[in-house]
């Protein structure tokens, strides 16, 4: 959420204009998404939208984290492996439903609109890199992983890959794929 702008916020009006940015973000996409059908749709006044939000991009950015935040939790079974696999699984499956076209589209949209961009990237991409590095940090703890180990460097091998298919070559994203490249990274970096 954006930090302090206005008077402090009444939790279910910020809950409707949350459901209506993302809902209209589903209907619509993003470049169709106003402020104005936003306000229309939470049935509040713009006003109310700007004390809150200083733009668009952001209270879209906070529509769809807030859906999103839902349905990718961090795991923790006991083994970094499972974990990670677990997260980045549920990540990969996430950007192939309809809720993560969006993600793909804000991902492009940001293309244009650095404002989105910067959003984008502090309050999504990020948080969830802090995700994989307490992930790993709890490996690193049980041994798990090698001492030495670049764990900004192992997010990029295991997520950038699924990220290149997604945004780049339209290769499958299943599954199958994600497992045979947390596994081919995990051969590298568990000790020796």
């Amino acid at each position: 959420m954006q930090g302090k702008r206005g008077r402090p916020r009444n939790v279910e009006t910020q809950s409707s204009i949350l459901t209506a940015s993302y809902e209209l973000l589903l209907e619509s996409g993003f470049g169709a998404v106003t402020v104005e059908k936003i306000a229309e749709r939470a049935q509040v006044s713009k006003a109310t939208i700007y004390k809150w939000w200083p733009n668009k991009a952001a209270v879209v950015m906070d529509g769809f984290l807030s859906a999103a935040a839902a349905r990718l939790p961090v795991p923790d079974t006991g083994s970094v492996f499972q974990d990670i696999l677990e997260h980045a699984t549920n990540m990969a499956q996430f950007m192939i439903s309809r809720e993560g076209s969006i993600f793909l589209e804000i991902i492009g949209e940001g293309q244009v609109d650095s404002g989105l961009a910067e959003a984008f990237r502090t309050r999504y991409i990020q948080p969830r890199r802090m995700e994989v590095r307490t992930i790993m940090n709890r490996g690193l703890l049980r041994g798990e992983l090698d001492k030495d180990l670049d764990i900004a460097l192992c997010t990029d091998l295991i997520y950038g890959p699924i990220f290149y298919r997604l945004l780049v070559t339209g290769d499958r994203v299943d599954k199958s794929y994600v497992e045979q490249l947390v596994t081919h990274v995990f051969t590298g970096i568990r000790p020796i």
